[in-house]
């Protein structure tokens, strides 16, 4: 029997199908927050590679908390910034498993950053998808590695002071430089377009742990009208307008195994 919460109207054609992948379940974030966007290609990814029943989730502490309430997989909780340690040691107990982490820019950036470094430094066969909106979302809207220069926080009301925080950390260019990794890239999620270009890097990058290839990450960016203090519409044109001309959307690194196909 079909159910009607992923078909309303069973006598018309169904345009989209909820991914198997993805729970039937409300989600806690923010109204117009991309996260959600971000977990339905991951699990559109899931489903259309056929790995979902071999896959572990692992997100940190952050807006990803509750993660493991929407993803119909296995999935685990890590301490704040700790999510590549912990994916490291699943998968080297597990390594028939496919394991990505699920991160934001306070986790992965701050108090993550020895993790990442050392984990993508060690090549080690994880996939990690990075949410990039350029501040802390769910400790309260501070000053995260990626706020942009002038960008207002609670902990930087006046803007972002490049003279006293520095200038905003481009993870992708950072880890495209470690020997061991396979896969870097960036993209966005602000528009349909790059919806889809984000869809086509995430299996990529899923790919390349199945292959066997090593690291692998892919940054999206992503909206957070609450802690920006705007609209929904008016956060995707901040994505548009701001984020991307200092977050440029390119492969920064792609293996020879992967560009060959």
């Amino acid at each position: 029997m079909e159910n009607l919460a992923t078909n309303p109207n069973p006598s018309a054609p169904a345009v989209y199908i909820r991914p198997e992948a993805l729970r039937e379940i409300s989600t806690h974030y923010c109204p117009g927050c991309t996260h959600g966007v971000a977990h339905r290609l991951i699990a559109e990814v899931l489903d259309e590679m056929k790995i979902r029943e071999q896959t572990i989730g692992v997100a940190p502490v952050g807006c990803s908390v509750f993660a493991y309430n929407y993803f119909n997989c296995d999935f685990v909780e890590a301490p704040h910034g700790r999510a590549p340690a912990m994916a490291t040691g699943i998968k080297r107990v597990l390594p028939e498993r496919v394991v990505f982490t699920y991160q934001g820019d306070g986790d992965l950036a701050s108090i993550g950053m020895a993790e990442i470094m050392h984990a993508a430094a060690r090549g080690e066969n994880i996939t990690v998808i990075f949410i990039n909106n350029a501040i802390f979302g769910m400790t309260g809207g501070q000053m995260a590695p990626t706020t942009l220069p002038g960008q207002k926080t609670s902990s930087s009301p006046n803007g972002r002071d490049i003279e006293l925080a520095g200038l905003p950390l481009r993870m992708s260019e950072i880890l495209a430089k470690v020997d061991g990794v396979s896969y870097a890239v960036r993209r966005s999620l602000h528009d349909p377009k790059n919806i889809r270009l984000a869809k086509k890097a995430i299996r990529t990058a899923f790919e390349a742990q199945v292959r066997g290839v090593g690291f692998a990450m892919v940054e999206l960016l992503s909206s957070c009208p609450t802690n920006w203090g705007l609209s929904p519409l008016d956060s995707l044109k901040f994505v548009e307008d701001k984020m991307v001309p200092y977050y440029p959307l390119e492969d920064f690194k792609v293996c020879t195994a992967l560009a060959k196909g």
